[in-house]
């Protein structure tokens, strides 16, 4: 249904077409198979899709045991990875599922449920396991390394077996790395038959977690509510410079709400947004940059930060709220500051806004779709103020929105003064069900990642390779915190290109989180465990839009009809600012609003001091936002007019003023923090002043 009813126009008569294009493109990245429903594939998928989001619901209401859980969240969904997702993209397997495929969803089903029917047998006998259990757990992580292959590509399933091999080998591995080993029934019984591999606390969070909130995404866009945030970012925006870029921008940070990967928040809005960007003077390759810059920052957007803000709070033993309150600033700052990066590439293009006749009313706008905002701002309530689980807010989110959507077909009927029909009143309950099979399918890849890289955690507990990784990162780095952090951000960008992001975070979080606060005490420097963890996930979303992969860049390319390779590396020079925030909140955990650690135990929440009054924070934000500006300002080489050499340096010197002041304070012996700020200020205002002058001259000559 069009958000729009007073007057047809573009927006609303192109949506079908652009949904239509918007799914093709998806399916293609991904490499779905798609059924109409005139095929029995469809309603068996979308059967089983329904029966997964209404377990999920129901163990909220009625918990069971975490493990058995786990063991049919799994289930599931390798059950509809096979299904779903085709052996290879060619014509012969997408077409159909062909016997193969129903065999080894049989095989996964019955291997992933194992846990769950013989859970009290293996709870009684622990470590001694039957030929039955081993034969099992063998062909369960083999089945799920495929899975993961189909699903998510082959790097994960590669990065799984490499760690396989590892704790296999051990006695067999160079000097550095070595390690006693492990003999198949430990391996196979280590990482299937507890909770410290497959299904230890990653697939934890998918399962208790992760899907409610993903459903609730998911329920949000068939509401309606994709297409009335897009709409509502034209509607404020589309009118100013550049307003297309910005509202895209907009537009993609809203939809972060509701999707957790960079690729469908890429195609979601950007059907919609990059014509729109063409049509008013950006290049091709800028419109796609721009689309593919926000869309990879939609994952950093709280409170949802593409599922990995769960697993952060579960690994840190830390509340989701807090998480979702320390990653608030710096993903605040990066988004202003990309809107005002596309400012800066309207200004100097010389580009005007849209036609304000073209574009939705304002005040209609944000009223027509204001339930929408309901169940969000509840959500965000009942978890930052009331402090519920994530589990208990999202669940009650849920419930709230599927009220709406029941009523708001029959209440803009009944203002319409239209007759209040029996479809009328089932298409909410249309919606939702489409949104809990849609829901369910979007959680497939992260079900997959969450369980393969449950390998790569119980691989670290196994072996001992966290302390291993530790000597040999310290050898490479020589001590030095900034080559450990360049190293850690290099891994990371590395990893991410093949990797799902909410994997890439869990890789790197068990991998090198640990080793960078190891060695960032060891000199000197303490920091709060989750300035670490925020690191390796901001590095792991660049990765999807850094060439050579950067699959964000190829599908917002593909739209734009542009080079992907200018496409990506545009969008990695518009991405850089992003690069500098998690280098800044290392070194000023204040950007997360911690003022203070225990420095006996740093990795404890318990032991920081968060900042609480309004005026600092507010203080925090504010120096944060002026320093992202003026290093924008720099690397894009324009402020009010384009910028010198001397400029661009002295643009870069407020930097550090605004983001490290107590450093600052130290190194230059300043008195106070506060004054650090005062100078990058009084150095922006120079700047601006020379401009203007400069601007002046120019009009007079």
């Amino acid at each position: 249904m069009a958000i729009y009813e007073e007057k047809p126009h573009k927006f609303s008569q192109l949506e079908e077409e652009q949904e239509h294009e918007t799914k093709a493109i998806l399916n293609e990245l991904e490499g779905q198979r798609v059924f109409g429903s005139q095929h029995y594939e469809f309603w068996l998928i979308s059967i089983i899709a329904l029966l997964w989001s209404m377990f999920q619901l129901y163990i909220v209401i009625e918990p069971v045991n975490s493990t058995i859980s786990r063991s049919v969240h799994l289930s599931f969904g390798i059950v509809l990875a096979f299904l779903i997702y085709p052996m290879m993209r060619k014509p012969y397997f997408l077409i159909k599922i062909r016997w193969f495929g129903y065999t080894f969803a049989a095989i996964g089903l019955a291997t992933a449920s194992y846990i769950a029917i013989f859970y009290n047998e293996l709870s009684l006998r622990p470590g001694d396991y039957t030929t039955l259990d081993i034969v099992v757990a063998v062909i369960a992580i083999i089945i799920l390394l495929e899975a993961g292959r189909r699903v998510l590509g082959l790097a994960l399933s590669i990065i799984a077996i490499i760690f396989l091999a590892y704790s296999y080998l051990g006695p067999y591995m160079p000097e550095l790395i070595i390690h006693k080993g492990a003999s198949l029934n430990k391996l196979a019984g280590h990482m299937y038959l507890t909770t410290e591999g497959v299904f230890g606390v990653p697939l934890g969070v998918s399962a208790g977690f992760v899907f409610l909130f993903v459903l609730f995404g998911s329920l949000l866009d068939k509401a309606g509510a994709g297409e009335y945030f897009i709409n509502l970012a034209y509607a404020l925006l589309g009118k100013f410079r550049g307003g297309p870029a910005k509202a895209a921008v907009v537009a993609s940070g809203f939809t972060g709400i509701m999707s957790g990967s960079s690729i469908a928040n890429t195609v979601t809005t950007g059907t919609f947004t990059i014509p729109l960007m063409k049509k008013t003077g950006f290049k091709a390759e800028q419109a796609g940059a721009v689309e593919t810059s926000a869309s990879t920052m939609g994952q950093l957007m709280p409170p949802i930060m593409g599922a990995a803000a769960f697993i952060m709070a579960e690994f840190l033993g830390m509340a989701y709220s807090d998480v979702v309150i320390a990653a608030f600033i710096p993903a605040f700052v990066a988004y202003f500051a990309l809107i005002y990066i596309v400012h800066l590439e309207a200004l100097k293009l010389g580009l005007k806004g849209m036609n304000p006749e073209d574009l939705p009313k304002k005040w209609n706008t944000f009223v027509q779709g204001i339930h929408y905002l309901i169940p969000i701002f509840f959500l965000l309530y009942t978890l930052i103020v009331l402090r519920q689980s994530a589990a208990s807010a999202a669940f009650n989110a849920i419930m709230l929105l599927m009220i709406l959507m029941v009523i708001q077909h029959p209440f803009r009927a009944f203002l319409a003064k239209e007759k209040i029909t029996k479809d009328i009143w089932l298409s909410g309950f249309v919606d939702i069900l489409a949104g809990m099979i849609s829901g369910a399918k979007n959680m497939v890849p992260i079900a997959i990642a969450t369980a393969l890289a449950g390998i790569v955690v119980g691989t670290i507990t196994l072996t001992g390779l966290g302390q291993v990784l530790l000597e040999v990162v310290e050898t490479l780095a020589n001590g030095n915190i900034f080559a450990i952090l360049a190293l850690a951000a290099l891994i990371s960008i590395i990893l991410g290109m093949g990797l799902p992001t909410t994997a890439n975070y869990i890789v790197m979080a068990s991998l090198t989180a640990p080793v960078i606060l190891t060695l960032a005490a060891d000199n000197g420097f303490l920091v709060p465990a989750i300035a670490a963890h925020l690191f390796v996930f901001y590095f792991g979303i660049l990765a999807d839009v850094t060439p050579p992969v950067g699959l964000a860049a190829y599908a917002a390319a593909g739209i734009a009809k542009a080079d992907p390779m200018k496409t990506g590396v545009i969008g990695f020079i518009y991405n850089i600012r992003t690069a500098l925030l998690p280098f800044m909140f290392f070194f000023n955990p204040e950007l997360l609003l911690i003022s203070g650690i225990d420095a006996s135990n740093p990795g404890d929440p318990l032991g920081w001091v968060w900042i609480t009054n309004p005026l600092d924070i507010a203080i925090i934000f504010i120096t944060a936002f002026i320093g992202m500006v003026a290093f924008s300002s720099a690397t894009m080489g324009y402020f009010l007019t384009n910028t010198n050499i001397l400029e661009r340096l002295l643009f870069l010197s407020i930097v550090p003023f605004m983001f490290l002041p107590r450093i600052m304070e130290a190194k230059l012996g300043l008195g106070d923090h506060h004054v650090s700020y005062l100078v990058g200020i009084g150095i922006f205002a120079l700047i601006y002043f020379i401009q203007k002058m400069r601007i002046k001259k120019q009009a007079i000559a």
